[in-house]
């Protein structure tokens, strides 16, 4: 496949997004219930080439969402149950001595299952720092290093990461430089009551159907061109640079909540990541350009992995989402846009 896409198949790329949008969601609502905008979000990262951190308590259905999502795209998927004692060669492979018909003996790698297209890193908190650090090699590069050699792995390539909000005993929570590196950070929260019972009447009465698969592996790898070519006014992308940099305390035009309450604010990946995710936003939506609105439909997402409250806005109770909230409202948009 060629690196660049011509006209005429970015078109058909288009057009084959706005043909299976809806049935997109008809084939997801056969297995999942609810938790639209975090299905939203899973697919805009994929469309977008980007890593997603998720955080729920155990028990919502984050491995079927993520598996599911898979067969939609037809992508290989490998799931791993990050514990205390995983060691980095457990998850990217390791070298074997094989022996041949000809009783000679030579070195094999035998990779490991980190070599998927969508790979759902289950409770990466509990695992050490250095295993955690050659997940993060693989998510930034794209390869693994073992034995000294690297290997590349097959695009397109997704880190899903959970943590469990719950029990944080004994975990190695990751380092805000590590967390950077994922694009969103998704919350799946409890479903209300009648979602709940529609989900315990499908999960008690009848076997799940296979998801239909729509798009190719390599279909997805030609999305991510597409996304970065939708259009974005330079008054968008300085509102999505705005809306980061006020995030930072103790700057100049910071305002008086962040700096009371924030110790630590979104860097340059974020305003990247918005404006990404507006793209691919605006894509899915079947538009052609990217909005404020996108831009604002996605700064929680973007920005609460990204924002370190301090031990005052702790021991007032003050949520990261609460003070986006308050950054949205106190950024000033694009005076032709209109706000959400």
């Amino acid at each position: 496949m060629s690196d660049a896409l011509t006209p005429d198949r970015e078109r058909e790329l288009i057009g084959q997004l706005r043909q299976f949008r809806s049935q997109i969601d008809a084939e997801l609502s056969r297995v999942i219930v609810g938790q639209k905008d975090v299905v939203r979000q899973l697919l805009i990262s994929l469309l977008a080439g980007g890593n997603c951190l998720i955080t729920g308590a155990p028990g919502l259905a984050k491995t079927l969402l993520v598996k599911s999502i898979a067969q939609l795209f037809d992508l290989k998927f490998n799931r791993i149950q990050f514990t205390p004692d995983l060691m980095p060669a457990d998850i990217t492979g390791t070298e074997v001595l094989e022996e041949d018909h000809a009783g000679g003996r030579t070195m094999k790698f035998i990779p490991g299952p980190i070599f998927a297209n969508v790979l759902l890193a289950d409770e990466i908190n509990r695992t050490p720092p250095k295993t955690q650090s050659a997940l993060l090699e693989a998510m930034q590069e794209h390869q693994v290093t073992a034995a000294g050699r690297r290997y590349t792995l097959e695009e397109p390539f997704f880190v899903l990461a959970t943590q469990n909000p719950i029990e944080m005993e004994g975990t190695y929570p990751l380092p805000e430089a590590q967390l950077d590196r994922f694009m969103f950070n998704v919350l799946i929260d409890y479903l209300p009551e009648d979602e709940e019972v529609a989900v315990v009447q499908q999960t008690t009465s009848r076997n799940f159907q296979p998801i239909k698969a729509l798009f190719s592996g390599a279909t997805v790898h030609e999305f991510h061109q597409v996304v970065q070519r939708v259009p974005i006014a330079d008054d968008v992308v300085r509102y999505a640079v705005r809306l980061a940099a006020a995030s930072r305390p103790r700057q100049k035009g910071t305002p008086d909540f962040i700096n009371e309450f924030v110790s630590w604010g979104a860097g340059l990946r974020a305003g990247q990541y918005l404006v990404l995710g507006g793209k691919a936003q605006a894509l899915l939506d079947g538009r052609t350009f990217v909005s404020t609105k996108d831009i604002q439909s996605l700064a929680r997402p973007v920005l609460r992995h990204r924002i370190l409250p301090n031990y005052r806005a702790e021991a007032q109770g003050v949520s990261v989402d609460s003070l986006i909230e308050r950054l949205l409202a106190h950024v000033e948009h694009p005076k032709n846009e209109t706000v959400r």
